[in-house]
């Protein structure tokens, strides 16, 4: 599964118009068929097309909005490639091939504008796991706590109920002071979670108020499970920032969180392990 899905993203980056669509993407997510196609030179069912083959790629995630069908980038299928080809390689100190310096390079050159623009970040990872399990690992700090930034966060699992994360040891702050939280909103056990999200350890950020966070579990079988996370930052670009990973000193964001809770998962280890 997970070889198949490194093809259908290495194809789809091989275009350039595929390409190009991305960029555009990562400049302003959350756009329409239409503004897809301003300045490109081919018809809208060739764009259509183009669009299909990156959302069975999982690059692109689509999210209905009254009439209008909006598409959204997808980084974590990247964040994955990256772990698995890239870093390894540069841990090894080999010389790198070309068509992964390349896209390397391609992914590093417009970070600085993506968080200015964002209003919604949208990730999609298939996890080698039933819907129960991804959940626990969700919203149980005894998972929670295990991959991303190590940081347990503990659910009151009602409508109504309270939502904070702690700092993990590492990060150096007292244990008993939340350094996110928020308010459950709905909950539909293994299949969908919204909630509030305020990030409380960094000023700008904490300016900016709560946002709202949703995941949503959809089984693929009985052992293959895909989460979709929607994060809707709309006047919050310090917590676009750092949420989308556009500030490296700070992690990789939600890319890195859902990255290494699929590797928790299928692997038994964390990427840090």
């Amino acid at each position: 599964m997970d070889e198949d899905r490194d093809d259908q993203v290495f194809k789809a980056l091989a275009d350039a118009t595929r390409r190009s669509l991305l960029d555009q993407l990562y400049t302003r997510d959350g756009r329409t068929l239409t503004e897809l196609g301003q300045g490109l030179d081919m018809t809208r069912f060739g764009v259509m097309k183009h669009l299909t083959v990156l959302e069975e790629a999982g690059l692109v995630v689509t999210r209905r909005s009254g009439r209008e069908k909006l598409h959204f980038l997808n980084a974590v299928p990247i964040q994955l490639i990256h772990e698995r080809w890239i870093d390894k390689y540069d841990q090894r100190g080999v010389e790198r091939l070309h068509a992964l310096t390349d896209l390397k390079n391609a992914l590093e050159t417009t970070m600085s504008t993506h968080a200015e623009t964002a209003t919604v970040l949208v990730n999609r990872i298939w996890i080698k796991a039933d819907a129960a399990t991804v959940w626990r690992a969700i919203t149980s700090p005894d998972w929670n706590a295990r991959y991303g930034y190590g940081s347990p966060s503990h659910y009151d699992l009602v409508p109504g109920g309270s939502f904070r994360t702690l700092p993990s040891p590492e990060m150096g702050m007292p244990a008993d002071q939340p350094i996110i939280d928020g308010e459950v909103i709905e909950v539909v056990e293994n299949v969908r979670l919204v909630q509030t999200w305020r990030t409380l350890w960094d000023d700008e950020a904490r300016a900016e108020g709560f946002q709202r966070l949703t995941y949503e579990l959809e089984a693929r079988g009985d052992t293959l499970t895909q989460l979709t996370l929607t994060h809707d930052v709309t006047g919050a670009p310090r917590s676009a920032a750092l949420l989308a990973g556009d500030l490296p000193q700070f992690g990789g964001g939600w890319p890195q969180i859902l990255s290494d809770l699929k590797t928790l998962l299928e692997t038994g280890t964390t990427l840090g392990s």
